[in-house]
C-alpha cells in the first residue's frame, strides 16, 4: 500500500505563496486518485484538488486559486498556492484512493490512505 508524507507547510504573511509536496512510497501515484485536503480550525476536512490516475487535475471548487500537479518520475504530488490569505490557514493533507477511474471523489471518506498533514498558517 502507498505511504504518504507531506512537506512544505510554513507560516507566511498574507499575499505570500507556498508549494506543498507529497511524496509517495510503496506504490505509484498512477494507481490512485491523489488529492489534497485542507482542515481549517473548527471546520471539516475539505477537498481542494485531485489528480486522477491518468494525470488529469480536478478542482471541486470552481473559485479555487491553487494548482495541483504530479511528477511521475519522483512519484510526488504538489500543490502550488499563490496569493495566500488567512482563510487558507489549516492543516493540509495528501490522500490517495486506489482507483482506475478518471473521475475522482473529493470527500474525505472516499480516500483510504492519508499523510500526517502539514501546517499552513497565513497571518494578516
Amino acid at each position: 500500500q502507498v505511504r504518504l508524507v507531506e512537506s512544505g507547510g510554513a507560516s507566511v504573511q498574507a499575499g505570500g505563496s507556498l508549494r506543498l509536496t507529497c511524496a509517495a512510497s510503496g506504490d505509484r501515484f498512477t494507481n490512485y486518485c491523489a488529492a489534497w485536503f485542507r482542515q481549517s480550525p473548527g471546520k471539516e476536512r475539505e477537498g481542494i484538488a485531485y489528480i486522477n490516475p491518468y494525470g488529469n487535475a480536478g478542482y471541486p471548487d470552481l473559485t479555487n486559486r491553487f494548482t495541483v500537479s504530479s511528477d511521475s518520475a519522483k512519484n510526488t504530488l504538489s500543490l502550488q498556492m499563490p496569493s495566500l490569505n488567512p482563510d487558507d490557514t489549516g492543516i493540509y493533507y495528501c490522500a490517495a484512493r486506489l482507483s482506475a477511474s478518471a473521475a475522482c471523489p473529493s470527500t474525505e471518506s472516499d480516500y483510504e490512505f492519508w499523510g500526517q498533514g502539514t501546517q499552513v498558517t497565513v497571518s494578516s
